[in-house]
């Protein structure tokens, strides 16, 4: 295609919630709130299994780890997100565009990961707990945390390589709510099916292998608890795993639906609620998962709190 007379985009338009023009305020004062307790409820996670010595097991290594991803998962898209509630003009560079989907798809990608790396965990410490302590050492721990993080860090660069190279001459306007891959491709010059079958194929491997994993390590973990002989043992055995399993659910209920699908055009308001969920809702809840439905962690925090004098 002839690409002469095309001028280059050199910023986009994020439209946002364009159905709420009236209540922009009112959503603003709402994600702000969200946002703030999700930074300091992840934040207060991780500092407290990082300061309390009875959490430095792998489970709680894990449960920090997820909780300080969550951090840069949520900063790369909603403070741009809160910007633009309170700006008239809602435009992001093509640069920045490029970096809030590198950055979110990196960090949500590393999120797949330790999530399948925490029921790894669970399914040793349920199906082999005699050897668990011998297997998940310390080391193979960190080892796992920075495979995790590498692994995200590098899984968009070869979609972000392929969508830098599109020309892009107009519009400019991107109907979601953030900067991503499918609504992007929508706005491209030219013929965008090699990008759409790349980010498919990498999406496809990315979330159903991890998600395959996590099931794979629970149909283990339920075929040992149904051996379990005291009903005790069960309840015991279960509730360890009820926090992972609660945000798996969640997170990949939603991505799944956005992401492993071969086709550019979407609806927006479909799309806008699943970009809710996996962005927004499932962060915010992370920390309260795993805080109010776990005794350990409410007692660390006690304990952390009643250190530094603000309990007596």
């Amino acid at each position: 295609m002839d690409t002469g007379n095309w001028s280059q985009v050199t910023e986009f338009i994020i439209l946002g919630f364009p159905h709420l023009q009236g209540v922009q305020i009112y959503l603003f004062l709402l994600l702000l709130l969200v946002y703030l307790t999700t930074v300091l409820g992840n934040l207060l996670i991780f500092l407290v299994v990082c300061l309390d010595s009875r959490l430095h097991t792998p489970m709680y290594h894990f449960v920090s780890i997820l909780s300080f991803s969550e951090l840069g998962y949520t900063g790369a898209i909603i403070p741009k997100m809160l910007a633009n509630l309170l700006s008239e003009k809602k435009t992001i560079s093509f640069s920045g565009c490029l970096l809030q989907i590198y950055f979110f798809h990196s960090l949500g990608a590393t999120e797949c990961y330790l999530l399948t790396a925490m029921a790894y965990d669970r399914c040793l410490a349920i199906c082999r707990p005699l050897h668990y302590p011998t297997l998940m050492t310390p080391t193979l721990c960190a080892e796992i945390a920075i495979g995790c993080w590498l692994g995200g860090l590098a899984g968009p660069v070869v979609e972000i390589s392929l969508i830098s190279r599109l020309p892009f001459c107009g519009p400019n306007r991107i109907q979601h709510i953030f900067c991503d891959f499918p609504p992007v491709l929508t706005l491209a010059c030219t013929d965008t099916s090699i990008n759409v079958l790349v980010d498919f194929v990498i999406n496809s491997c990315k979330i159903l292998a991890t998600f395959l994993l996590i099931l794979c390590s629970y149909v283990q973990i339920i075929c040992t608890v149904l051996r379990i002989p005291s009903a005790a043992g069960k309840r015991k055995a279960i509730s360890t795993c009820a926090s992972h399993l609660t945000v798996v659910l969640i997170f990949y209920g939603s991505i799944l639906f956005m992401y492993v699908r071969l086709k550019k055009s979407y609806s927006l308001d479909y799309d806008q609620a699943l970009a809710v969920i996996y962005s927004v809702l499932t962060p915010f809840l992370n920390p309260f998962i795993y805080s109010l439905r776990n005794k350990e962690i409410k007692e660390a925090v006690r304990r952390q709190l009643k250190r530094i004098g603000i309990l007596a």
